[in-house]
């Protein structure tokens, strides 16, 4: 009897229609916008300043992603030592981040303590020293995780793939370099900041349960701050793609080798993103996906493969990846092109598509759940000009998608002879 009931399977309920909480804004007396969502219940507030200051402004490698990890390594006011003492004094957790995009800082603490961290925030933010000893030590630092990674083939083969996709002269597609590491200086990173870390160049998102005096803290701490430099430098970083599409990377002794097919695509903004999220779930978004059936249960090829699609203010990109033993490796290329094949000609089920659709909405509700879940899903379509609505208009397109939108989509964004096929293993 035991035994008969566990293979009953529970019921599915149809997710009901979500309602996103709508950030508040308002600008700082310096015209810098503020974001809050108000949500939770612990008195825990999320605090992220966000700047155009990723990857894509890059001058130099490595500039961006070192810029944004010096900015607590000391300030006018505070040394090193004395800013991460005062930050775990106050509980504070700090999360820097430099992106392809943007970077900026997040910061996590009990809301009783806004005005303290509002201070250290503007020392990190706005009055950074980058001192040398410190720089020297990091570089240091990433130099070893650098040659560490060199070793590993999932790194090279995604290195590479960027490459291709984008162009090795651009900042999206360069490899960085083992001299690179020598080439940040104190002086380097000033002009940088004075550039991109800028009141004119910043957002503030703010989620949790929020102190009643935030806004009039924001505007006494940072609404005063003013640009030492205007910088109006329009983008002159041009996409082009690699004619060659298949590219491998012999790393001698290696077991595995990393596949990574995909190329350029459509961001956020375009109208056909929100099928290709759904297209891009069935392949292989989620660990029942096509990919992962075929490959890693029936073939047992690998351990896992996925396919994913990225959104960047320039373009977007596709890719599948996995690693596989060196003799599957042509087989699991072969399979991963007759899937998509069979996603152009043959409809899919809608046995199949109602598990896509419960298990998307399930995931959407994730992206709702708590209110530094909301901060994020706000955050990552509030950078593409978009809002709330676009996460209805994703909601609709799961549940009103039909198997013929998805041949076309798969026909339109997966022509084989357009996507770049990068391997790296031991020939």
């Amino acid at each position: 009897m035991m035994n008969n009931l566990q293979r009953i399977q529970p019921p599915v309920y149809p997710v009901e229609q979500v309602v996103i909480p709508e950030a508040k804004s308002f600008r700082l007396n310096n015209s810098v916008p503020v974001y809050m969502i108000e949500s939770g219940t612990e008195d825990i507030m999320r605090l992220e300043f966000t700047f155009r200051a990723g990857q894509v402004k890059e001058y130099l490698p490595l500039l961006a992603s070192t810029c944004n990890m010096m900015l607590s390594e000391g300030s006018q006011n505070y040394s090193s030592e004395e800013l991460n003492k005062s930050l775990d004094f106050y509980g504070v957790f700090l999360n820097q981040s430099a992106e392809k995009d943007s970077a900026g800082i997040v910061l996590f603490f009990l809301n009783k303590h806004i005005e303290k961290v509002l201070e250290l925030s503007r020392e990190i933010l706005f009055r950074p020293v980058f001192p040398e000893p410190e720089l020297n030590s990091l570089m240091k630092k990433r130099l070893r995780w650098y040659m560490v990674n060199r070793e590993k083939v999932q790194n090279l083969a995604i290195d590479q793939f960027f490459e291709s996709l984008f162009g090795k002269n651009h900042p999206y597609g360069y490899q960085i370099l083992e001299k690179d590491f020598e080439n940040i200086t104190p002086s380097l990173l000033t002009d940088f900041h004075s550039k991109y870390y800028t009141p004119e160049n910043m957002a503030v998102i703010i989620s949790g349960k929020i102190h009643n005096k935030t806004a009039e803290f924001l505007n006494s701490y940072l609404g005063n701050i003013g640009s030492k430099e205007i910088n109006n430098e329009a983008s002159v970083n041009f996409i082009k793609g690699d004619k060659l599409k298949k590219v491998h990377i012999n790393k001698t002794g290696t077991v595995q080798t990393a596949i990574r097919i995909g190329s350029a695509t459509i961001n956020k903004q375009h109208p056909d993103y929100l099928g290709l999220k759904v297209l891009n779930s069935i392949l292989g978004g989620y660990f029942g996906s096509r990919l992962m059936k075929n490959i890693r249960e029936e073939k047992g090829y690998t351990y896992g493969i996925s396919s994913s699609i990225s959104s960047l203010d320039l373009a977007g990109y596709k890719v599948i990846s996995t690693e596989v033993g060196r003799q599957n490796c042509q087989k699991t290329i072969d399979e991963i092109y007759r899937e998509i094949m069979l996603l152009q000609n043959v409809p899919v089920k809608e046995e199949e598509m109602a598990v896509i659709r419960n298990y998307m909405s399930g995931e959407m509700l994730r992206m709702f759940d708590g209110p530094f879940a909301l901060a994020e899903s706000f955050k990552s379509t509030w950078e593409f000009g978009l809002d709330n609505n676009y996460y209805y208009r994703l909601a609709e397109k799961i549940r009103t998608i039909e198997p013929d939108e998805i041949i076309e989509l798969t026909k339109t964004y997966y022509n084989i002879d357009d996507l770049y096929e990068i391997t790296v293993g031991s020939e």
